[in-house]
């Protein structure tokens, strides 16, 4: 059964609505869960991008409820909203986002310049995240040094290296080449099998039918909800029945 503490994130009839009586959102019901990997997919002017900004508490809706992590979103200061984006919720951009110029170790080390920790365990702990995702060789790098899928590892380290209760990811494959994007979607599927809660925002059918759940959004609704069924286990896959 599911409990509240196992939900991240739900939402609740949320509607957005911007001047112009314009709905981007109409509605919305949607609850994700700890250690879930989603897409949440739909055509350009979906509402994807401003499900994302709900989601995300970079936006408040015009009406209904939206919980994260525990926490009524409406109920929240935009201090106190800021401080839960800071320790609950982690982006990745298609953009990346980093700070030129500096090291791969500190533009990662900069997602916890919020937490309270000195600057020399930040940057033990953007080490840390760095090999996580493959890059421990690359840490003293600069974004100019990297590849494009490097630089969406270290924005990913980044993104996680605090520990958030929910990673949100915006066409992380959108600006680079299919090599580099499938290697970060192993990589999201990677850390999600290491019990990190991920959904993928994407216009890409192809990326949200690989993974376990699509969320679909059209006209601003969501429209489908679905889960993949994983792979019939091969026989040699099949567990073995104990003796005795």
């Amino acid at each position: 059964m599911t409990t509240v503490a196992n939900t991240v994130v739900e939402l609740d009839q949320v509607t957005k609505e911007y001047p112009g009586g314009v709905a981007a959102l109409r509605g919305v019901d949607l609850r994700i869960e700890r250690r879930e990997l989603l897409a949440i997919v739909g055509p350009s002017g979906s509402g994807k991008s401003t499900l994302l900004h709900i989601v995300g508490t970079l936006d408040r809706p015009t009406a209904g409820t939206v919980t994260i992590a525990g926490h009524d979103v409406a109920a929240l200061s935009d201090r106190r909203l800021s401080a839960l984006r800071a320790r609950h919720i982690g982006f990745v951009f298609q953009s990346f986002h980093l700070v030129a110029g500096v090291s791969a170790q500190d533009n990662v080390a900069e997602g916890l310049l919020y937490s309270g920790l000195t600057r020399a365990e930040r940057r033990k702990r953007a080490a840390t995240a760095l090999e996580r995702v493959g890059l421990g060789d690359r840490m003293h790098h600069r974004p100019h040094e990297l590849s494009g899928g490097q630089r969406q590892r270290v924005a990913i380290a980044r993104a996680v290296v605090g520990e958030p209760d929910l990673l949100l990811a915006d066409e992380p494959t959108g600006a680079l080449d299919s090599a580099s994007g499938e290697a970060v979607m192993q990589l999201l599927h990677d850390l999600n099998a290491d019990g990190a809660t991920i959904a993928v925002i994407t216009h890409d059918n192809e990326i949200a039918d690989a993974l376990p759940r699509q969320v679909r959004v059209r006209d601003g609704q969501v429209v489908e909800d679905t889960h993949t069924a994983p792979p019939e286990p091969t026989e040699s896959e099949e567990p073995c029945q104990a003796i005795g």
